[in-house]
């Protein structure tokens, strides 16, 4: 297991001025947490930030919008990146969850604050307030179109949004406890959702109707992802010929991240199981990477990644620390992870 070295603190902003310092850890697991911290002590002729590191640390190569630092003694290092852009007046407290438009003109996202808001993502200014759902936002995606926002929340409702008025074109009431997370599938004729309830439900956008349950696991679904499964995996056949209104299913394969450390693969058309794999501990999130290789995280630090071929045992097991698995992003040839504290 790797250490994992980390800032405490926005370092772009505690270096953008003359002493100005950023506090340091690197912890590995069984050992102690080493602490430290990097300083600015002025600019260089070129205008990078001189910076220097406290004893334990090493400071690498600094650009304007990035610093390399080193923990020699746990062989261990890490490029931090300067945010491109910041928007701190979207919302008030944490964001939970947030989505870009596919032209990359819009932000949606969700808070602890109860407030879900559509933005320019540009410059953080706000366009809509999505109002309608009873306690918290848990999930919001924008369709492919861009036009429109699938959500869900902890009233156990799904919604769907114009992001030109805000307005609530479509509510899905059927699950029983809160939905975790959404998909959707191709254009968005179709939705997919899952639930606190064990369930993952399939609706039809135009009906605003349920076109029947994925799965029912009798545990709790934290994540779902679908996409299109290599032609040499068996999905199984429907037990009844699929509704009319069901678009685009075929073919496709449902992940379910379980609380149960249960990653299970379902044959979205078929309904029928296709593997299931036990990790470590609940897992939290899944993705694809194509449509033979899987990811998925879980809620004491590991990312498996699975051929869905044969899942009898991961390809690797990433463990960087033992935070949570929070989210999964495919980009380019690898990924992005985000995790908790």
């Amino acid at each position: 297991m790797a250490a994992t070295l980390r800032i405490q603190s926005d370092w772009s902003r505690a270096l953008s001025k003359d002493e100005g310092e950023a506090w340091l850890s690197c912890r590995s697991p069984g050992k102690p947490t080493l602490y430290g911290s990097v300083t600015r002590r002025g600019l260089s002729s070129d205008g990078v930030p001189d910076i220097v590191a406290s004893e334990g640390f090493v400071v690498g190569e600094v650009t304007k919008k990035s610093i390399l630092i080193s923990c020699p003694h746990e062989n261990v290092s890490t490029k931090f990146l300067a945010p491109y852009t910041s928007f701190c007046r979207i919302h008030q407290k944490s964001i939970t969850c947030l989505d870009i438009s596919s032209g990359g003109g819009l932000g949606v996202s969700t808070s602890t604050d109860g407030t879900m808001k559509i933005w320019q993502a540009a410059n953080g200014e706000i366009r809509r307030l999505l109002e309608g759902h009873v306690y918290d936002v848990n999930c919001c995606r924008f369709f492919p179109s861009g036009l429109v926002v699938l959500s869900g929340g902890m009233d156990a409702q799904l919604k769907v949004w114009s992001a030109e008025d805000a307005s609530c074109v479509v509510t899905f009431k059927g699950h029983k406890g809160g939905i975790l997370d959404t998909a959707i599938v191709d254009r968005g004729r179709n939705v997919l959702s899952c639930s606190r309830d064990g369930t993952a439900r399939l609706w039809d956008c135009g009906k605003s109707a349920c076109l029947g349950t994925i799965a029912d696991c009798g545990s709790a679904i934290n994540g779902i992802a679908a996409g299109t499964a290599s032609t040499s995996l068996n999905l199984g056949t429907p037990q009844k010929p699929p509704s009319e209104r069901e678009v685009g299913t075929e073919g496709k394969i449902l992940l379910l991240a379980r609380e149960d450390k249960k990653l299970q693969g379902v044959g979205l058309q078929s309904r029928q199981p296709v593997f299931l794999f036990i990790g470590s501990d609940a897992f939290n999130c899944c993705t694809f990477l194509s449509s033979t290789y899987i990811l998925a995280g879980t809620q004491d630090g590991n990312i498996y990644q699975l051929d869905v071929r044969n899942t009898n045992a991961p390809i690797q097991v990433i463990h960087r620390s033992g935070a949570p698995v929070l989210s999964l992003l495919p980009y380019r040839d690898g990924f992005i992870a985000s995790q908790g504290t």
